[in-house]
């Protein structure tokens, strides 16, 4: 079987970024690789390591597939005048059955460390933008 490892990435960091983007809605953030994903070791000859680059990656397929928009890329490190688009920004304020709106759930997600939660959380998102 596949090791999923860096799709359960991609949820987490996903989650991160649009959590990240929606506490500043509507200002325009700069929004850093190494807050959605952790610290980086670049190797000796300045690159930066898988994880950093596919947290980088995340960001641009999020912007590609019209969840986020984003001026530019600043030396593989972070993305410049980040925000949601209207599309995600209606998604993360509705609210389910519950009476809780989806960025509070995408919070809560984070906050507790539950991947599977996490997951699952983003995966319905993206089926409804």
């Amino acid at each position: 079987m596949l090791d999923d490892l860096h799709i359960h990435d991609f949820y987490r960091d996903a989650g991160r970024i649009l959590l990240a983007l929606f506490q500043q809605f509507p200002v325009p953030a700069t929004i850093y690789v190494e807050d959605i994903s952790g610290p980086d070791t670049p190797d000796e000859f300045g690159l930066h390591s898988p994880r950093h680059l596919a947290c980088l990656g995340a960001m641009t397929w999020l912007k590609e597939c019209g969840y986020i928009n984003f001026a530019q890329i600043v030396r593989q490190e972070a993305v410049e005048e980040a925000t949601l688009s209207h599309r995600s920004f209606l998604l993360m304020v509705s609210r389910g059955e519950d009476g809780m709106s989806n960025a509070e759930k995408l919070n809560e997600a984070v906050r507790g460390g539950s991947s599977p939660e996490l997951e699952a959380l983003v995966v319905d998102l993206m089926r409804h933008l």
